[in-house]
């Protein structure tokens, strides 16, 4: 299981490094290096949807077994990149802002009730999530700035977001039999209802 998983995250990368190469805006490879990929690296950080969404997946993940707590983070960060391909391409997604904000309560009240699913199952679960986020991340691609280092500084945020709540969700999934897990769960679902009422 543990080399399956090493290869899930190994082709997940490349696969994700090679789907943002192909953004069409390399016109702007003479803007700043270290711009565009603070610009990236802060985008994930500055939306409390987006930060608690991928917050959320690595909580749901570590409520899982196996191969599905490394693959549910890999989904998520691999799709994403084809969310944010096509972002950059401007093509259009309708209710994007709703459909993110509903991805906030769904994950928290997975993990509220500590919801299992087979590995495929919240891997393509988490993979439509990622694509509403990803497609807002290229959407908002600021001019001047490099598709690519700012696909490279908004995947780096958020595949330390996953792990940052992979690896909270593993330690207080060792406490009370998971109730502070489900509490934050419960508080990730409240915040994300109110999302979905501000973006109605």
């Amino acid at each position: 299981m543990l080399h399956m998983s090493r290869k899930i995250k190994v082709r997940s990368a490349i696969m994700a490094g090679a789907m943002l190469s192909t953004a069409p805006a390399f016109a702007h490879s003479d803007a700043s290096h270290g711009v565009s990929f603070l610009a990236g690296l802060a985008h994930p950080l500055s939306g409390l949807d987006h930060l608690l969404a991928m917050l959320a997946v690595g909580f749901w993940a570590a409520q899982h077994k196996r191969s599905a707590t490394w693959m549910l983070p890999a989904a998520f960060l691999l799709m994403m990149a084809a969310g944010a391909v096509a972002g950059m391409n401007h093509i259009q997604l309708p209710n994007l802002e709703a459909g993110i904000a509903a991805s906030v309560a769904v994950l928290g009240l997975l993990i509220a009730y500590a919801v299992r699913m087979p590995a495929w199952a919240g891997a393509g679960l988490v993979s439509l999530f990622a694509i509403l986020h990803g497609h807002a991340h290229g959407l908002e691609l600021p001019a001047g700035t490099s598709p690519l280092l700012y696909g490279s500084g908004f995947m780096t945020a958020t595949l330390l977001l996953l792990l940052a709540g992979l690896v909270a969700g593993m330690l207080a999934g060792r406490n009370a039999e998971g109730k502070a897990m489900r509490y934050t769960g419960a508080g990730i679902a409240a915040a994300g209802a109110m999302l979905l009422v501000g973006a109605a």
